[in-house]
């Protein structure tokens, strides 16, 4: 997360992660995190009240860190943008508990592999940051900035405004269950 409290993003479809990874360094990115598992959790009350509201309250593990996030409402624009605040949790089973005795239920679940960057050390503070995303649904590039660095690194990988995707990844796992004709249960990878 970028430490201003306001996500702006973008995800951009990739065939290949292979065909994006020789770009970076040319582009000026190095690896931050290496590639690895995620799980992420959803959580609402039993009437959806947050996601009525444009809310939403996110458990996420990935290696041996535990994340609880949440995020506001979007705002409209060229972006997906939305306050966000996140911090670690010592537990994630214990902090489930935590939500369970308030009330909240897990109401969607989905994995992905990610790799992040960032942009090689230069004067002054990164601009933001670049992650690979594998999921069931496919592969995607997020870039997660202002909306310049946004657009300029990405013009710089060969893709433009039109290949901006601002769905969350719950509505593109719905949308592909629907292309497929199965119906919707979690984005997970098969056992």
């Amino acid at each position: 997360m970028i430490p201003t409290g306001l996500e702006t993003e973008v995800k951009i479809r990739i065939a290949d992660p292979a065909q994006i990874l020789p770009k970076l360094p040319s582009a000026g990115f190095e690896p931050s995190s290496p590639r690895q598992f995620e799980s992420n959790t959803l959580y609402d009350t039993p009437s959806h009240a947050l996601r009525e509201s444009g809310v939403l309250l996110r458990l996420r593990q990935f290696g041996s860190t535990a994340v609880i996030t949440w995020k506001g409402q979007g705002e409209p624009g060229p972006y997906k943008s939305r306050p966000e605040l996140e911090t670690s949790i010592g537990s994630i089973e214990v902090m489930e508990k935590i939500l369970n005795r308030l009330g909240y239920e897990a109401i969607f679940r989905y994995e992905k592999f990610r790799s992040e960057f960032r942009e090689r050390q230069q004067e002054g503070p990164s601009g933001g940051v670049l992650t690979i995303d594998e999921t069931p649904i496919g592969n995607f590039l997020e870039l997660e900035g202002q909306g310049d660095w946004i657009d300029r690194n990405a013009a710089q990988l060969g893709f433009s405004a039109q290949d901006y995707i601002l769905q969350s990844y719950g509505l593109l796992y719905l949308e592909d269950c629907g292309r497929r004709g199965v119906q919707p249960t979690h984005m997970t990878f098969a056992s």
